[in-house]
């Protein structure tokens, strides 16, 4: 599929005066479209070009996202799947563009690594030190995978520093129940940067990667406005949140 193809197509979502219609990874296509006839035309249009140099499109393995209902269409008489959110590149995506799904998911399979490291953090032949960093080498990186494109919250904020405070008293074989304040956790396990702390330095990280950038596509979707109506409410904005952050 050659880029110039896909620019030429009026389909695709306005950002800073500029038509965006697909985002590539390895294998992997994203189509974007502001509307279903829009998102059609582009994937005819993928799967004729496609069809010429002996490729065929895997309707099986495809999915349809839309912030607004749409109903189901067929490709060759196979039914393309929609769906309200799908794992990509490891994340998982929701059409409502929340990120609080992904974050609880990360939270859970952060939580599954700690509790199966439990007869390595037993161990009384392992310092406490050595055990932290297992932790922060383990179980943190899980937790923080893609945290880079999070806007996060103030209930995900009070989720990120639950888990790690209970990744502590789990360290310590300390119960909920105990008399012990966070702060005497903290100060005994002495863990340096918080994994909020983590991931605020992988946030700016990211953000200045992009802002030495030089008219570059990530920049673009970053700081360009899209035009239409918005919806109601408080709307979620990555750059609010990482300023909030700090």
């Amino acid at each position: 599929m050659s880029d110039q193809l896909l620019e030429e197509t009026q389909a695709g979502i306005k950002i800073a005066r500029r038509n965006i219609n697909n985002l590539r990874y390895a294998d992997d296509t994203t189509l974007m479209a502001e509307s279903k006839e829009e998102l059609k035309s582009l994937l005819m249009k993928v799967k004729v070009e496609s069809e010429k140099v002996g490729l065929k499109l895997n309707i099986q393995k495809m999915k349809i996202m839309a912030s607004s209902p749409i109903t189901s269409w067929e490709i060759d008489g196979e039914t393309v799947e929609t769906v309200s959110d799908f794992i990509f590149l490891g994340s998982k995506i929701t059409a409502d563009g929340d990120c609080s799904h992904e974050i609880k998911r990360r939270l859970l399979l952060g939580s599954k690594v700690m509790t199966n490291l439990d007869s390595i953090l037993k161990s009384r032949d392992i310092t406490l030190p050595t055990k932290v960093h297992l932790i922060k080498a383990m179980v943190f990186p899980v937790v923080m995978y893609g945290c880079e494109s999070w806007t996060v919250k103030k209930a995900e904020h009070r989720r990120i520093d639950a888990f790690e405070l209970w990744c502590c008293r789990r360290l310590l074989r300390v119960p909920w129940t105990a008399r012990r304040s966070n702060q005497s956790i903290l100060k005994e396990i002495s863990p340096g940067i918080s994994l909020e702390g983590m991931m605020l330095k992988l946030q700016l990280q990211y953000f200045g990667h992009l802002m030495r950038r030089v008219d570059s596509l990530e920049k673009t979707l970053m700081l360009g406005g899209i035009g239409g109506r918005r919806r109601r409410g408080r709307q979620r904005m990555w750059m609010a949140s990482l300023t909030r952050w700090t």
